[in-house]
């Protein structure tokens, strides 16, 4: 087969639409962006609602009144489960483990769960309805003496409130952890711990943290004080 001579090779063709006919990218209109400053704000705002918590003696004492139930139901061969709905069911998980597995040093473990099992989460919301998912969990495996961190931060959560009432049934104590003072769930709560922290649930989850793990240093400190010392 004859080549083409150097400089006359075939030219590849080039795809083009026909004018007017052609897909255009809308080019995204230029908003000035102050990232530090969002950086900043950002860490102001969580600054001001950590703020508010240590000067809000009523949350203060319920959190102290919950670190020692807590502990007490663990003293007495209790054990602790958690719920919550997204972000919720994530500090749940995080309390539980925290407590079965390890805070900072080395201990014995305590008998903590989350609500969070994939296989009875989905056959009972496919068999009773995602409303009944922690409830029938409570139904299962609580009794009384146990106790229940229910998490939600509305307060409305309706299958939180469906374990907190089964718990509240069975003789299981209530912490209620929200971000609404005299919610639903509060009025189900022997203990509530509510932290208001502005429009938007990231905020509350931000302090909600924080109070977990005072609930777990709390609890440490009274069943295993060596550690602190």
């Amino acid at each position: 087969m004859p080549r083409h001579p150097a400089g006359n090779r075939l030219s590849q063709p080039r795809c083009s639409a026909p004018p007017g006919t052609g897909r255009t990218h809308p080019q995204p209109e230029e908003v000035p962006l102050d990232i530090a400053g969002s950086i900043r704000a950002a860490l102001v705002e969580a600054q001001a609602a950590l703020q508010a918590l240590c000067e809000d003696a009523d949350t203060l004492a319920a959190l102290e009144r919950a670190g020692l139930a807590l502990a007490d139901t663990f003293r007495r061969g209790g054990r602790v489960f958690s719920c919550g709905n997204g972000g919720s069911m994530c500090d749940a998980m995080h309390f539980a483990e925290e407590l079965s597995g390890r805070f900072r040093d080395d201990r014995d473990p305590l008998p903590a769960a989350a609500i969070s099992d994939p296989g009875h989460l989905s056959c009972v919301g496919n068999d009773y309805g995602y409303a009944q998912v922690f409830s029938r969990y409570i139904a299962a495996h609580a009794r009384a003496g146990d106790a229940l961190l229910a998490i939600s931060t509305s307060g409305r959560s309706e299958n939180v409130l469906q374990a907190a009432r089964t718990a509240r049934e069975r003789g299981v104590l209530v912490i209620a952890m929200t971000g609404q003072r005299n919610s639903p769930l509060s009025e189900l709560a022997g203990i509530e711990l509510a932290t208001p922290a502005g429009r938007y649930a990231d905020r509350v989850q931000e302090l909600h943290i924080k109070m977990i793990h005072i609930l777990i240093e709390l609890t440490e400190r009274q069943l295993f004080p060596a550690s602190y010392r």
